[in-house]
C-alpha cells in the first residue's frame, strides 16, 4: 500500500474556528509554510490523527460524524483543492483525548468506505528531523531477501519501509533497494556505518547514499529506467505514516520496449528523469501521471483502484471518444506527493490490465489530449 500524507496540512482553520494549523509535510518535501502542530492541547501528539484514502464524495459532517461515535472530537478538517474546492483524500480529526484517539486508530485504521480503505495515523508534526530519511543502496548481492536488507539496517533506527527492485520475468535481484528510516538522522548513521562495508556473505561493498529529491540537480542522479522491468515490494512495520521511497536505476540496454522507445520518440512517453527536464509534471496541486494503452472499457474508478494504494490521488480523467463515449487508450492521473507519483510509475509501468500491457509515465508538455 502507498504512503499516505503524513504531516498536519490545513488549508484555513479547522472547523471549530480555533485552531490555525499547519501545511503538510509530504514525505519529507514541505509545502507552504511550516512550523511545529501547535493546538494548545499538552497531548496533541497524541491527539491529531491524520486520515487518508477518504472516498472523493465524503464530506467533512461525514468524517466528523464517523469518528464522534468513538470519542469527542475537538475538530475536524477535510482538506480541499482550494481552486476546485474537490476533497483530495485526506483530513485531518483532533480528538479531546489521547485513549479516544488510540481507539479510533485500532478501531477505524483499514475501515472499507464506498471503494477505498482509509488509513488512519497519529500525524507527525513538521518538522527538519523526518526529512530526507530514504535512503538508496547499490550493490547487494544478489541473494539478499528483504528481510536481510532490513536486519542489516534496523541497527542504525526505526525502518518505516524497505523493498528490493527485483525483475518482474525471473524474480531475480537487480542488486538495488530502498531503505526509508523515521528519522534523518537515522539515515546519516546508515550511511556512516554502511557504506563501502561488505555484507555478511558478499564479496562486494556495498553503496549507501540519499536517495534523490525531485529538485536534485547534481550530476551523481542516477537516471530512471523503464520500470516495467522492476518491482517494489513495500512492507510495514508499524501503524503510522507509510512512506513510499523515490527510486533511480540504470538503464539495462538488453531489455527494450518498442511501443516505450517509438512514444518516447514522439513524447508521449517519458522517464520521470527527462519529464522533469522536457517539462514539468508538476501541476498547480499535484503530479501528472500519464496512462497509456487502456482498454476501451475503462473507466475513472479503475485508475482510482490502481493508484490509490501508492498515495493521495487529486484526480483522474479518462480520455474518451466523443461518439462512442469510450476510452481512447489513455488517461491521466494526479497525485498530491512525488514520491508516491514515482512509486506508482515504478510498479505500474508495464503492468498487465486485463490483456493490455500499461504504459505509465510523468505527463510532459508534449503529452497531447489525442
Amino acid at each position: 500500500m502507498g504512503r499516505e500524507i503524513t504531516g498536519s496540512q490545513q488549508e484555513g482553520p479547522m472547523e471549530n474556528g480555533g485552531q490555525n494549523m499547519v501545511q503538510v509535510q509530504q514525505n519529507g518535501n514541505l509545502s507552504g509554510s511550516h512550523s511545529p502542530i501547535m493546538t494548545g492541547s499538552i497531548d496533541d501528539s497524541r491527539t491529531n490523527l491524520i486520515v487518508n484514502y477518504l472516498p472523493q464524495t465524503m464530506t467533512q459532517e461525514e468524517i466528523r460524524s464517523l469518528f464522534s461515535s468513538i470519542g469527542e472530537v475537538e475538530s475536524c478538517k477535510l482538506i480541499r483543492d482550494k481552486t476546485t474546492g474537490q476533497s483530495l483524500g485526506y483530513g485531518f480529526v483532533n480528538y479531546k483525548s489521547p485513549d479516544d484517539a488510540d481507539k479510533a486508530i485500532s478501531t477505524l485504521n483499514g475501515l472499507r468506505l464506498q471503494n477505498k480503505t482509509i488509513k488512519v495515523s497519529v500525524a507527525r508534526p513538521s518538522c527538519e528531523s523526518i526529512k530526507g530519511a530514504n535512503l538508496y543502496i547499490s550493490g547487494l548481492p544478489k541473494t539478499m531477501t528483504q528481510l536481510e536488507l532490513e536486519n542489516l539496517f534496523s541497527r542504525c533506527g526505526s525502518i518505516i519501509t524497505s523493498r528490493i527492485l527485483s525483475d518482474p520475468v525471473t524474480g531475480l535481484s537487480k542488486g538495488v533497494g530502498f531503505i526509508r528510516f523515521d528519522q534523518r538522522h537515522e539515515a546519516e548513521r546508515a550511511i556512516k556505518d554502511l557504506n563501502g562495508k561488505i555484507p555478511e556473505g558478499s564479496t562486494e561493498a556495498i553503496t549507501v547514499k540519499f536517495a534523490n529529491s525531485p529538485s536534485s540537480t547534481t550530476k551523481s542522479t542516477i537516471p530512471l529506467t523503464m520500470a516495467s522491468y522492476l518491482t517494489a515490494s513495500p512492507t510495514r512495520r508499524f501503524l503510522g505514516p507509510i512512506h513510499h521511497p523515490a527510486g533511480r536505476y540504470s538503464l539495462n540496454p538488453i531489455r527494450y520496449s518498442p511501443l516505450e522507445s517509438t512514444a518516447a520518440a514522439t513524447g508521449l512517453i517519458t522517464t520521470p528523469t527527462s519529464a522533469l527536464i522536457s517539462g514539468n509534471p508538476l501541476q498547480p496541486t499535484g503530479w501528472c501521471i500519464f496512462v497509456y494503452n487502456l482498454a476501451p472499457e475503462t473507466e475513472e474508478n479503475t485508475l482510482w483502484q490502481l493508484f490509490g494504494p501508492f498515495g493521495a490521488v487529486q484526480s483522474v480523467k479518462v480520455i474518451r471518444d466523443f461518439q462512442s463515449q469510450k476510452c481512447k487508450g489513455f488517461g491521466f492521473v494526479t497525485m498530491t506527493n512525488y514520491e508516491d507519483s514515482l512509486m506508482a510509475i515504478q510498479s505500474l509501468n508495464g503492468f498487465a490490465l486485463g490483456n493490455r500491457i500499461l504504459q505509465v509515465s510523468f505527463k510532459t508538455n508534449k503529452t497531447k489530449m489525442m
